[in-house]
Parts: structure tokens; C-alpha cells; sequence
């Protein structure tokens, strides 16, 4: 079984290397970007014999407490199988 942790600031919180990605496309060109927001992703692979609800609140757990900051960073976790 295999999950993706998406981790990205909140909208609330500055992002100066979106800002920058943004810039640098604009610069090349993409006038029609408005804003860039980066982030992490994270594929882990799990057991196959691991159930599926049980990974997934595991994966809830890890994202908020060890792969994401909650205080600035907003997470989602998507089972792929």
C-alpha cells in the first residue's frame, strides 16, 4: 500500500521562495502566474498486510506530529492503494 503527505505553509504565512519562483517565472515570461506556493511531498510505502484505516490515521499522526509544522504548514494525506 502506498501514501502521499502533502505539506505546504498556510496561506497565512509568508512564502519567500514561492515569491521568488514566481518572480523567475515572470521574468521568462509567465506574466499570467499570480502566485507560487511550494511545499513538500512525501510517498511513503507501508506493509501490505497494513489496514487501510488503520495506515491512514497512522499517517494522519506522523503528518502532524514529525512530517509538518501545524503551527505554519497545513498537511493532507492520500492513500493511492
Amino acid at each position: 500500500m502506498k501514501a502521499r503527505v502533502f505539506v505546504s505553509l498556510k496561506k497565512t504565512v509568508l512564502d519567500p521562495q514561492g515569491q521568488t519562483i514566481r518572480s523567475a517565472l515572470a521574468g521568462r515570461g509567465y506574466e499570467t502566474i499570480a502566485d507560487v506556493r511550494q511545499g513538500k511531498i512525501f510517498e511513503i510505502e507501508l506493509s501490505a498486510e497494513t489496514d487501510r484505516d488503520q495506515a491512514h490515521q497512522q499517517l494522519e499522526e506522523i503528518a502532524r506530529d514529525v512530517l509538518a509544522n501545524p503551527v505554519i504548514e497545513d498537511y493532507r494525506v492520500e492513500m493511492l492503494d
